[in-house]
């Protein structure tokens, strides 16, 4: 076998290495346990929706990036790997070394095929999530998971409290500095808008470890919220359980408190239903409300 047959194959095997272990990293399912490092990988490589797969930016450097590289090689040394694996394809060991790979390469797209049609599971409208078009949203009118949390004037509220009315559901911590004083406000505005409507706005902390109850009313305060607007908090045990019924993504770092997650807001109906989940704006907010 001659160097240039090597070093071809070698660098075939390195990109095919490299392509599944960037394919790896973006579809990897994270649960609530998974450390930091990743999600925050995931988010800057990827753009991770909330639903765990890659946004449209993430897809195109999952494909173009391995056939960009392959497409260099194949015009280097494509001949001379041909030949190899036609020499190859003449032994037995070598037909089954190829097949093994081509299993191995079978096995990786029903993997992935796999992960990208369980994704959506955790929630029925998640291929509406990052629309702007509230008509795109299909209902979900199913019952709202329930809570039993401490707001910020120390009163345990519940769902139940707001029958006859509507309600925006959203997560947040105190100490995050990018998407959740964001999305706060935006449900905020969105509430501005409707006054005829005048839904209850309740924001479940994300991070019970340091947001505790009586930071509770300078979280408030920090956001804004006051009448019939509200941050919610209790023990560690007691969020956790709230935000794993609701469905919630989130990885914490225990070394620094950081919590990824994605934007949500559910919007619940007069009469406890669950009926739409969005990770839009205020415009989206508002047009969902305008549809219940």
């Amino acid at each position: 076998m001659r160097w240039r047959d090597v070093s071809g194959l070698t660098a075939f095997a390195l990109v095919a290495l490299i392509t599944v272990a960037w394919w790896g990293l973006a579809l990897w399912p994270l649960g609530n346990d998974a450390p930091a490092w990743l999600a925050r990988t995931q988010y800057v490589c990827f753009g991770t929706q909330p639903d765990g797969l890659p946004d449209a930016s993430g897809w195109l450097a999952l494909i173009l990036q391995p056939a960009l590289m392959l497409g260099i090689l194949g015009v280097i040394t494509g001949e001379t790997v041909l030949r190899r694996l036609r020499a190859l394809a003449r032994t037995g060991a070598g037909r089954a070394m190829l097949a093994g790979v081509a299993a191995a390469v079978l096995v990786g797209i029903g993997a992935a095929g796999k992960r990208v049609v369980t994704a959506g599971r955790w929630n029925p409208a998640v291929t509406a999530l990052g629309s702007a078009d509230p008509a795109v949203y299909e209902r979900l009118d199913r019952p709202a998971p329930g809570l039993r949390l401490t707001d910020q004037h120390g009163e345990t509220l519940t769902l139940e409290r707001f029958v006859g009315r509507p309600v925006l559901l959203t997560f947040a911590f105190g100490h995050c500095e990018t998407v959740c004083p964001a999305v706060v406000h935006d449900v905020r505005a969105a509430v501005e808008r409707l006054a005829d409507i005048a839904p209850a706005v309740l924001v479940v902390t994300l991070d019970p470890w340091r947001d505790v109850p009586s930071r509770l009313p300078s979280i408030a305060q920090q956001w804004n919220l006051a009448g019939e607007a509200f941050v919610l908090g209790g023990s560690v045990e007691a969020v956790e359980d709230v935000l794993d019924r609701w469905s919630v993504p989130r990885s914490r770092d225990p070394s620094t408190g950081d919590i990824i997650h994605p934007r949500l807001v559910y919007i619940i109906d007069s009469h406890g239903k669950l009926v739409y989940v969005t990770s839009g704006g205020a415009d989206t907010v508002a047009g969902l409300l305008r549809r219940l």
